[in-house]
């Protein structure tokens, strides 16, 4: 993996409630200026879509943080997202169904989105919420429900990407590796362990860590 590579495989995010749009400025120009994705709330994908200076690719989280909306939300949020100018949506499964083993509700959830829009939906399944019985069944329903990648972390949860989950988590879907990865050494030791993205606010600085 050389640096542009490496470059490409991160979303560098910015998703906390303060969110303004001054933030998701910076994050897009950062973006565009070290090769990255950007991660950015669905109230200002429309905005981040028609910017002069838009990265490669523009994500936006949908049931975000807790995954707790109805069904009919969500699907509806990933529609707008993408009428918005969304080229990818990061969707929270529903943690409580999960754990109640609602297994074919939550599969039928993600299954919703995933046939409501024409762009890759990454499913996130809260690892640092699960057991490794249950992050085998998330992992299960998001193939179920014919998603495109699976997703460790919203980083609103106590605890963040492991490798044991990426490990895990790689045998069933491409993984996106997300919270708590905050430098080069630990992306890498993401990508060595099987995810093929990085979602990061520290996105720079991973991409600025790639040895010379």
């Amino acid at each position: 993996m050389d640096r542009d590579e490496f470059a490409a495989s991160i979303d560098h995010t910015v998703l906390g409630p303060e969110t303004t749009w001054d933030d998701v400025e910076t994050v897009l120009t950062e973006a565009v200026e070290h090769g990255m994705n950007a991660c950015i709330p669905p109230c200002y994908v429309a905005e981040a879509a028609d910017y002069s200076n838009a990265p490669e690719a523009i994500a936006t989280v949908v049931g975000f943080p807790h995954g707790q909306h109805a069904a009919e939300t969500k699907r509806d949020e990933a529609v707008a997202a993408w009428d918005d100018g969304a080229d990818e949506v990061d969707l929270v499964i529903n943690v409580g169904r999960l754990k109640a083993g609602e297994d074919d509700a939550v599969a039928a959830e993600v299954s919703d989105v995933v046939a409501a829009v024409p762009i890759p939906v990454k499913v996130i399944i809260e690892t640092a919420l699960l057991t490794d019985a249950e992050k085998h069944r998330a992992c299960e329903a998001a193939v179920a429900a014919d998603a495109d990648m699976v997703k460790t972390a919203t980083g609103f949860a106590d605890g963040g990407a492991a490798v044991s989950d990426v490990e895990l988590m790689s045998e069933y879907l491409p993984v996106k590796a997300s919270g708590g990865v905050g430098s080069y050494e630990e992306a890498m030791a993401m990508f060595e362990a099987g995810a093929e993205r990085i979602g990061a606010s520290s996105g720079v600085a991973l991409v600025e860590g790639f040895p010379e």
